[in-house]
């Protein structure tokens, strides 16, 4: 097969989180709701999710270590809390895999969780397609395919004190920007990407992808750590309606933003486990 893979954009984030009952504390103080927690069928983690309209971000922790782990116990260990990569989103993965054959992906798995609401539990399920480490190079990435999408979706679940209605984008800090731009033109189009020196960024769907070096890091979040160990995913930029609202009610909390330029507001890692949180008008 010819073309482009059916990718949609950004399905979810993952940010792995060291005591699962902990970070939904924190992220709720950050103004987000959070739904139910879900247990993964023949695994050893659980999530609690915080849902928007057409993506999400899901806190991801052990709540089993003798059962499956998918190496978030290695990851927790090495690197700590904080974003782990993402799932891109697609109506159909096993029409993914088959353009992107066997080189590029792995073949589509399913996978389903126990989602413990208070009418009783059920289960959503999902198709999934590993990408090869070559194919989003400095990213680790899948992609999922919803087959219960009404289970994941509560009209309270969407509604956010912060006042966040969905997720910008991710970036991520590499060594070499302009040396990913050739994986990623392959994957979504040759116009979906656009170098700069220190910087690469990635149209997907409605989404985007930066791709920056340490130093160019720095300069745009200045007093956040600069993540070390590369390629390290490092900030979550999520949409909001009305930013003032968002600094009140972060300000109500007594959460600290840093000092940056332009219309947004950044949220320190420490505040968000390990995630550099930064809200942008939508």
């Amino acid at each position: 097969m010819t073309g482009l893979p059916p990718l949609i954009g950004i399905d979810h984030t993952l940010v792995g989180v060291a005591d699962l009952e902990a970070a939904r504390a924190r992220w709720q103080r950050l103004g987000f709701t959070t739904t139910p927690r879900g247990r993964h069928i023949g695994w050893g983690t659980a999530n609690y999710c915080i849902m928007f309209e057409r993506d999400y971000a899901e806190l991801l922790g052990i709540v089993d270590p003798a059962q499956f782990v998918n190496r978030l116990d290695r990851l927790l260990e090495t690197r700590g809390e904080g974003l782990l990569g993402l799932a891109f989103g697609a109506d159909d993965p096993d029409a993914v895999h088959a353009m992107l054959g066997p080189e590029r992906s792995e073949p589509p798995k399913d996978l389903a969780r126990l989602l413990e609401l208070p009418t009783g539990t059920v289960k959503p399920a999902f198709r999934l397609v590993h990408f090869k480490p070559e194919t989003t190079p400095g990213l680790s990435s899948f992609v999922t395919g919803h087959l219960t999408p009404g289970l994941l979706r509560r009209p309270d679940w969407l509604r956010h004190a912060n006042g966040a209605v969905g997720i910008e984008g991710v970036t991520v800090v590499v060594d070499d920007p302009a040396a990913l731009a050739p994986a990623y033109a392959r994957l979504f189009g040759a116009d979906a990407v656009r170098e700069g020196g220190s910087r690469l960024d990635v149209r997907v769907g409605r989404h985007h992808l930066r791709f920056l070096t340490a130093n160019r890091f720095a300069r745009r979040y200045p007093g956040a750590p600069v993540p070390t160990g590369l390629p390290a995913p490092a900030v979550m930029t999520l949409l909001v309606e009305n930013l003032a609202a968002t600094a009140g009610h972060l300000a109500r909390e007594g959460i600290e933003t840093l000092p940056v330029t332009g219309e947004r507001l950044v949220v320190p890692s420490a505040q968000a486990t390990g995630v550099l949180l930064e809200f942008a008008v939508s």
